[in-house]
């Protein structure tokens, strides 16, 4: 299974497919902003505003340790990086992903201005000494992991007593089925959304304590219709996910905005403790 998800996010081409973009944009490097690399990096219901939203939410120190669990392109990694002064460790089962999240770091150059690196390895065998972090940042990604006890044994190993396990996640609705492809998978083969009741149970047993939990389906919905309007509107602009999954992502904005309207999936936010 893990070959299969590598497969739907693999995209061995991608520096120089957004580096054609920004050339399109008339950007260069040297004047290169988190702002613009928005559209491609923050592959997530929400977009950067539901990332700063999470940074806000777990109200961290300032030089706290924080492992984003799936950061794929990097994009959540630089924006809490440089908004809260967050030192920040990512992982990604897709080294494509790591190499370009590493690139673009470098190209905004928060290589220079932050504490921020990236590894290719697997959530469920993380390579972290045990009470490593002071908080996780796990989003969007739990949709693709089948063996999720593993990955929150993993979590609870890495993460230090009294740290903070960050969840932006989408989870099961009581409506129909999703509407595929949506941006975790092209396929229900590689998708494993969670029930949040069977979840929190799996958390709680894991030894994690729930501080924090609001559903944002509602918000999520209304997120997506905005997408789906403004992209009417104004067309696709030069970066954007297509760069990444291809033709699919032409679809993934009107199923995800059915998906949530109908409640075939939810979107929530939480914040545990390790206790």
């Amino acid at each position: 299974m893990t070959d299969s998800v590598k497969t739907h996010y693999a995209c061995p081409d991608l520096i120089q497919k957004i580096r054609a973009g920004m050339n399109i944009m008339g950007k260069s490097p040297k004047d290169l902003t988190l702002r613009d690399l928005c559209p491609v990096d923050q592959l997530h219901t929400g977009g950067a505003p539901a990332t700063l939203a999470m940074g806000k939410l777990a109200g961290l120190a300032k030089d706290a340790s924080v492992l984003d669990a799936g950061c794929g392109l990097g994009g959540s990694s630089r924006l809490l990086a440089e908004k809260f002064n967050l030192k920040m460790v990512g992982i990604d089962l897709c080294q494509d992903f790591v190499n370009t999240a590493e690139t673009l770091t470098q190209w905004c150059g928060l290589d220079q201005t932050c504490d921020i690196c990236f590894f290719q390895g697997s959530v469920l065998d993380l390579p972290f000494e045990t009470n490593h972090f002071d908080a996780i940042l796990c989003q969007h990604i739990l949709m693709n992991l089948e063996d999720k006890p593993k990955a929150l044994a993993e979590f609870f190993r890495v993460v230090k007593p009294g740290g903070k396990l960050i969840l932006h996640e989408i989870t099961q609705g009581q409506g129909p089925a999703p509407l595929m492809p949506v941006p975790w998978a092209s396929d229900p083969s590689i998708s494993f959304v969670p029930d949040w009741e069977n979840l929190l149970s799996q958390l709680e047993n894991t030894g994690f304590v729930l501080n924090f939990f609001k559903d944002l389906t509602s918000q999520s919905a209304a997120w997506w219709k905005k997408v789906n309007a403004v992209k009417r509107e104004k067309g696709q602009g030069p970066l954007n996910p297509g760069l990444v999954f291809g033709q699919n992502a032409a679809l993934f904005g009107p199923n995800m905005e059915t998906n949530f309207s109908k409640n075939a999936i939810r979107c929530i936010e939480a914040v545990l403790i390790k206790k």
